[in-house]
């Protein structure tokens, strides 16, 4: 057996939780790798939503979906994350399996601008919402800078007080690499 490094464990997470149909988040577009693997395991019939603030993670974003032609399985969002709920219709509501957020900054972007505490914590609180029985969140914590460890505190904090009978919270990372590593927290809606 082999330990599965972090960005791929939290795709193997995705894809045992994402069916062909399912609706699914992707909370930080980024350069829209996730976006794109997503749209990949939703099919045809599903539909991903996308948020970033930066219209460069849009872009981005847009450009490799529009190399695999599959931008009609996914909406894009310009706004943060923490806008989740009322973006993502109604009639939707209850039916979103899963969830990713790469936190910290775009990589290759602006380092100054970085995902929030409060509202990577009112996007989770809202995904605990309406996300269907065994939807998956996974986030991904990037900490290797000032903003992202104070990010990490108040997550570990907000996510080790979720109630059991809400959510089951698993905590993934390799404790003997240095230059603080990223890390996996996953939760699992019961």
């Amino acid at each position: 057996m082999k330990l599965e490094r972090i960005l791929p464990f939290a795709r193997t997470l995705l894809k045992t939780a994402v069916e062909e149909g399912d609706h699914v988040v992707d909370a930080t577009l980024g350069n829209g790798h996730d976006t794109l693997y997503l749209a990949e395991l939703v099919g045809e019939n599903g539909r991903v939503y996308g948020f970033d603030i930066q219209e460069e993670a849009i872009q981005e974003t847009k450009l490799k979906l529009e190399e695999k032609n599959i931008t009609d399985r996914v909406t894009l969002f310009k706004c943060s994350h923490e806008h989740i709920e009322s973006n993502i219709p109604a009639a939707n509501h209850g039916t979103i399996a899963a969830a990713i957020f790469n936190l910290g900054y775009l990589p290759g972007g602006n380092k100054t601008i970085v995902t929030k505490p409060d509202s990577t914590i009112a996007a989770v609180s809202q995904l605990l919402h309406i996300m269907k029985k065994e939807a998956i969140i996974v986030i991904v914590i990037y900490h290797g800078h000032e903003e992202g460890q104070i990010e990490r505190d108040a997550l570990l904090q907000y996510v080790k007080d979720i109630d059991q009978a809400t959510a089951h919270v698993l905590e993934y990372k390799f404790l003997n690499q240095k230059n603080n590593p990223p890390f996996i927290i996953a939760i699992e809606k019961r």
